[in-house]
């Protein structure tokens, strides 16, 4: 695992089932007086602050979370704050440092491995975006409206598997914690490719299946 050495106190936002991803927006609401009192404090350093995923079932925050840099802000007469941030770097909480008003803890920062097999890191990267754009085509066939992918898509492996993790469909808290965890791209991507090819698979089916219905219908009209 490759992890830097410089260790930092960070301020510590935690979000019921959301995981935030490097180079990813996420849009925040403020309005708990502790954490209004943990965004001045934020504005008035250097606008940085870690969102980890809080567990609802277990009452408890995770191990792993990504560094929120705050793009844009607005706060309104009663106090209320409307947030854009942009995840930055992954980190491990290291120690709880205070708990009141708000989360702060020491943290080291987490960035994935150097890869070693460029060749099978590339290999995986191409089947994941073919598996990707199947799923995109497949739930647009399913649902009559033809969908593609966004312009602009990351073309970096590193890159592609984070904006992935994060556009993850349904509830997947639970995936998209593992995978901001993994610290090899060329395993986040195998893995991400095992949920596309096992959506492409079900979607292709109940496509099938449509398509044998509608066939049927027009027969029998």
């Amino acid at each position: 695992m490759s992890e830097q050495l410089s260790v930092r106190e960070l301020p510590i936002f935690p979000l019921p089932e959301v995981v935030l991803f490097p180079q990813e927006f996420l849009p925040l609401h403020i309005f708990e007086s502790r954490y209004r009192i943990m965004l001045k404090s934020v504005l008035e350093t250097d606008s940085r602050f870690g969102v980890v995923r809080w567990d609802p079932k277990s009452k408890s925050m995770a191990h792993v979370g990504c560094c929120a840099q705050i793009v844009k802000h607005q706060t309104s007469d009663d106090g209320r704050s409307n947030l854009v941030t942009l995840g930055q770097q992954r980190f491990r909480i290291l120690e709880i440092t205070r708990e009141a008003p708000f989360y702060t803890a020491l943290v080291s920062w987490i960035d994935d491995e150097k890869v070693l097999d460029q060749d099978e890191l590339q290999k995986i990267s191409d089947l994941v975006l073919i598996a990707l754009k199947d799923v995109v085509s497949l739930t647009g066939k399913l649902t009559n409206s033809p969908s593609v992918l966004p312009e602009g898509l990351p073309n970096i492996p590193r890159e592609l598997s984070f904006w992935i993790a994060s556009h993850l469909g349904g509830p997947v808290a639970d995936e998209q914690q593992k995978l901001l965890e993994i610290t090899n791209t060329t395993d986040r991507l195998k893995r991400q490719y095992e949920l596309l090819d096992n959506t492409r698979k079900q979607l292709a089916a109940r496509t099938a299946l449509k398509d044998t219905f509608s066939n049927a219908d027009q027969t029998n009209s």
